[in-house]
């Protein structure tokens, strides 16, 4: 089995994207992340859900989640509000980390192996400089333990 035979066409979000219109993408379409692409449609970057999830939480909630108790429970179902004018830019990882893109002719195993590297539940899939679709953890696992 290869990439091409787990494709499935993806939505896309540029890095200029609100983070609060791709968080509504990720709840309304199921989606475990998005590809981040540049002005010539190509991957830049594939970002998690919980990338996004990140940007919302207040920092002081990361840095030491008993915090998070103390909020009362209005305040805290709105902590995404935090959202309004913020851009994916803002939620991409700083560092340059080995980028979750492969060919349509990849193994199972050879996606398998890209996903548990770099961390992510997708890999966009490109050919001749164009991105076909993605291949999620979701569609993997799904046909690997049907085998």
């Amino acid at each position: 089995m290869r990439a091409r035979d787990l494709l499935a066409a993806f939505p896309t979000v540029t890095a200029d994207t609100l983070v609060i219109e791709a968080a509504r993408l990720l709840a309304g379409q199921d989606l475990p992340g998005l590809i981040v692409v540049d002005e010539r449609g190509l991957p830049l970057s594939i970002l998690p859900g919980t990338q996004v999830l990140r940007l919302a939480v207040p920092g002081y909630c990361l840095e030491d989640p008993a915090l998070a108790r103390v909020v009362d429970e209005e305040h805290a179902d709105a902590f995404a509000s935090s959202l309004a004018d913020r851009t994916v830019r803002q939620a991409l990882p700083p560092d340059r980390r080995e980028l979750p893109v492969s060919d349509p002719d990849a193994t199972v195993l050879e996606i398998a192996a890209l996903m548990a590297r770099t961390h992510s539940p997708l890999v966009a899939v490109v050919e001749q400089g164009r991105l076909l679709g993605a291949v999620t953890l979701q569609a993997l696992l799904d046909r690997v333990l049907a085998a």
